[in-house]
């Protein structure tokens, strides 16, 4: 499908291949599953991090994906009190369908890992040093030393 419009055939080009790259990692989930995952964990991460750090994140996504990582954010609210991995995945999970195949956890670190993949790797050091140390476990290893 073509819009007609480069910039939007390639925003939806490059949110298909996270789509893509989600539903990878998170099998047996299918496109509908992985977009919520990558939406959940946007949301999560989002409300986790200072209103500079969200724009930093924002401005290195698709921008179809820009809209669904700032879709209902209130920066005025500030950063939220998850400080542990359980309670970013608990937060992931209550953003997700009840029925969604994969846990919480399982999806936190699914979706962190392709962030890590596809951001700029000077932004994903920046994201994961915003983050508790508790919570910088849940991004790959390789990028980042707690």
């Amino acid at each position: 499908m073509s819009t007609g419009l480069a910039v939007f055939d390639t925003t939806v080009q490059e949110t298909n291949t996270w789509l893509k790259l989600v539903e990878d990692r998170l099998k047996p989930c299918d496109r509908q599953q992985a977009y919520g995952a990558l939406r959940a964990v946007l949301h999560v991460l989002r409300d986790s991090l200072p209103m500079d750090a969200v724009m930093g994140l924002s401005a290195q996504l698709p921008i179809l994906l820009r809209g669904v990582a700032l879709e209902g954010w209130r920066p005025g609210d500030g950063a939220s009190d998850i400080h542990d991995p359980q309670a970013f995945a608990q937060a992931v999970e209550a953003g997700l369908p009840r029925d969604f195949p994969r846990e919480g956890s399982d999806t936190a670190e699914a979706v962190l890992s392709v962030l890590a993949d596809q951001l700029d790797p000077g932004e994903t050091r920046k994201l994961i040093q915003y983050q508790p140390v508790a919570l910088r476990r849940l991004w790959p290893a390789i990028h980042h030393a707690t």
